[in-house]
């Protein structure tokens, strides 16, 4: 039997460990690769990009905002106004006159003075109408009548202007003496915040909104949906909110429709509102867990490519090594060292599916003699001759060992005592019947063999100590000959 037919050593185990090694490596420098990358992600996204787009939509709303509260806070010390009122309100063209420049002059959407003694709503062009306290849509300006802040912005339709969504800075009136006079303001569209906002959203694909001192949204356009939400009501946002409304600034994480979101927010005292960014830091990553399966897929690629190589070489090298390492150099047959290895392998075969087997015994008759009498090239010559023949005449399943000086040991699996007589008697004859030359000489040549079949849970020692004494019975009984 072959070394190719019955290996020594398994290359298997060799490239499964190899393979997970290879793969281990690759996937562990991937996925450090994919977590470093990750948190430097996350931490441009919390210090530096977030707060930076918070920070340039504040001074673009400063800039929108802060010259109308200015506006209406001037409006509320203006003696002309206070003086009017005071006056009983009698020509109403000289408040329309003002409010009207008041819009010209300053670029205004719209401009206004609500009186608390008579109730009238005037605008530019008159009294628009007479608020009441049971009218919903007058509610915000018992609401300025009854705060104690000296103005509140306020996201309102004005009746004024088609039910336009309106900015509105509703600053609060009074006399020379303190006594509250009414409400007094402008307001501009919001439809310049609201671009501002989309514009900011598209380009870095964040969430922009604001929300009131009580967590509710003031919608303009984009951002969360429902003016007047509560965020407290948004998943995974809601229980964070009274924490953010406390800390007026800073960042949070939390976790909503199974993505991760980032969100930075920032209390903005002229506006008495808090500006949220919000990030979905799942979104931004995609691109860099795409990035990281396509490694991982390069690695696995690159990793069977290796081991297909390794098999191709291994197997290369595997024989050689394995010949060069489990036979006999002179003879080809296995050494002593691989059959003991095989022979392991046998009777663990054995134990799993029983099956008969036998050793024989190989000596070379005169071995000693016939070196004496023609040298050790004529004793190689012989062995090698007697090596093929027995090798010749085995069947593939069988083991041909050279066991030591001119003994040969041979394994006969599935073969029963008297096949394996069979056999040991056609090797005898055939050993004999072969004369070897060297020299230019015919060196007769007779073998000597022992035989012993395995006997139930038997070691290999034991079998082979049993082949020796049946060899050691065929040489006293006058050599030649098949002894068991």
């Amino acid at each position: 039997m072959s070394m190719a037919q019955t290996r020594i050593f398994d290359r298997r185990s060799l490239l499964v460990v190899l393979a997970l090694l290879l793969f281990a490596g690759f996937s562990g420098v991937t996925l450090l690769g994919y977590f470093a990358s990750y948190r430097q992600i996350h931490a441009a996204i919390v210090e530096t990009e977030l707060p930076l787009t918070s920070s340039n939509v504040y001074s673009e709303i400063q800039k929108d905002l802060v010259r109308p509260i200015l506006i209406s806070s001037a409006m509320a010390q203006d003696t002309f106004l206070r003086d009017w009122v005071l006056r009983g309100e009698g020509d109403v063209d000289e408040i329309a006159r003002y409010l009207m420049e008041i819009r010209r002059h300053y670029g205004a959407f719209s401009s206004f003075f609500v009186s608390e003694k008579t109730g009238n709503y005037y605008t530019g062009k008159g009294i628009l109408k007479r608020i009441q306290a049971d009218e919903p849509r007058d509610a915000w300006y018992y609401r300025v009548r009854g705060m104690k802040d000296a103005y509140e912005i306020n996201v309102d339709v004005d009746m004024a202007n088609a039910d336009a969504l309106t900015i509105f800075i509703n600053y609060r009136v009074f006399d020379y003496d303190g006594r509250y006079l009414g409400a007094a303001g402008v307001g501009l569209t919001a439809d310049a915040v609201s671009r501002l906002i989309e514009d900011y959203q598209q380009r870095f694909q964040r969430t922009i909104y604001f929300a009131d001192a009580h967590g509710r949204v003031i919608q303009l356009r984009g951002g969360r949906d429902g003016l007047g939400q509560d965020l407290r009501a948004v998943d995974g946002l809601g229980p964070l909110v009274d924490g953010i409304l406390a800390a007026r600034s800073g960042a949070r994480q939390f976790e909503a429709g199974g993505d991760s979101h980032v969100l930075h927010f920032n209390y903005l005292p002229e506006l008495k509102w808090y500006l949220f960014v919000e990030q979905n830091e799942s979104t931004s990553l995609a691109k860099l867990r795409h990035t990281m399966w396509i490694n991982l897929a390069i690695s696995l690629v690159v990793t069977l490519v290796v081991l297909w190589c390794a098999s191709l070489a291994l197997g290369h090298y595997q024989s050689r090594i394995e010949e060069m390492a489990s036979t006999d150099k002179l003879t080809g047959l296995l050494n002593r060292h691989a059959f003991e290895i095989l022979a392991a392998k046998l009777l663990a075969e054995h134990r799993r599916e029983p099956r008969p087997f036998c050793v024989l015994l190989v000596d070379i008759d005169h071995f000693k003699s016939i070196n004496d009498s023609h040298g050790h090239t004529a004793g190689d010559a012989v062995l090698e001759a007697v090596a093929r023949t027995l090798q010749g005449r085995l069947r593939t399943s069988d083991l041909a060992v050279r066991w030591g000086g001119e003994e040969f040991l041979l394994l006969l699996k599935g073969c029963h005592e008297k096949e394996a007589r069979f056999m040991a008697e056609a090797l005898r004859a055939a050993v004999a019947a072969a004369p070897v030359m060297a020299g230019g000489q015919a060196i007769p040549v007779s073998a000597s063999i022992g035989l012993a079949c395995h006997a139930d849970a038997e070691s290999i020692e034991s079998l082979i100590n049993r082949a020796d004494k049946a060899l050691y019975a065929a040489k006293q009984g006058g050599r030649n000959c098949v002894a068991s």
